[in-house]
């Protein structure tokens, strides 16, 4: 498949395999490519397999969730420490 294929492949696994909407599976899509994960995939078109795109749409969907979880640690450790100590 061709590279614009296979960033649609992992798109729409994102979608089936997430239920996340078009647009956040696009965002996630669109910023992993601006973030040059695809890069080599670009520079190797036999990695743009359907294999390989299930792989990638796991990463993407765990990094984001991981991101997530640590944005939201932060903002706890935050709220604590702006608790007035009694």
């Amino acid at each position: 498949m061709t590279y614009e294929e296979f960033l649609d492949e992992v798109t729409t696994l994102l979608t089936e395999m997430y239920d996340l909407d078009d647009a956040a599976a696009i965002k996630l899509v669109v910023d992993a490519q601006e973030a040059e994960f695809f890069s080599l995939h670009d520079d190797l078109p036999a990695m743009c397999t359907h294999e390989q795109a299930k792989k990638d749409a796991v990463t993407l969907f765990e990094q984001k969730q991981n991101k997530q979880r640590t944005h939201e640690k932060q903002q706890q450790r935050l709220r604590q420490s702006r608790k007035p100590k009694t």
